[in-house]
């Protein structure tokens, strides 16, 4: 019976060491899944633009992305607006918004005695002070905003983050 057991073993290691080397020496070494190699760029895996996925996920979202979509003036979105303030009208600042006065003459307006913040300067702009252009001004409270200076007949052009409105 050993004999039997002897050379069952012996058969299954002869057979164990033939799988094996078999798998070595194959011409077809790599194992391959089920699944067929994609090439980058071709009509399976198509390259895209960052313009086209965010167009596509704005749609997926619902949001708009149209160039010709416009923000009201009354916006409080962190999105920078460039707006024009004509001769003898005032933009009024909502709370937290940030002008910058990229041309013209500008003076400060508040109702009360507060004014508005020059933050490049780290100054308090107070009701009929002239505002420097290419400063950041911050309007901590709404109410107080900017004006053509007295005498001015241009307009003003601004850049204005955050909710405003014209008076």
């Amino acid at each position: 019976m050993n004999s039997k057991v002897a050379r069952m073993m012996t058969a299954t290691v002869i057979l164990g060491i033939g799988m094996w080397a078999g798998t070595i020496l194959s011409p077809e070494r790599e194992l391959h899944a089920d699944s067929e190699v994609i090439t980058p760029g071709s009509v399976d895996d198509p390259v895209v633009t960052k313009s086209y996925v965010d167009q596509k996920v704005a749609a997926a979202a619902g949001g708009n992305t149209g160039a010709s979509a416009q923000q009201p003036s009354n916006t409080s979105s962190g999105a920078i607006e460039i707006v024009t303030v004509k001769a003898g009208k005032i933009l009024i600042a909502k709370d937290g918004a940030e002008v910058v006065v990229r041309a013209g003459k500008a003076v400060a307006y508040s109702e009360d005695s507060n004014g508005i913040a020059d933050v490049t300067d780290g100054k308090d702009i107070t009701n009929g002070k002239p505002v420097p252009n290419n400063h950041l001004i911050l309007f901590p409270r709404g109410g107080r905003g900017i004006m053509t200076a007295p005498g001015v007949d241009s307009s003003l052009t601004v850049m204005v983050r955050g909710g405003y409105e014209i008076k």
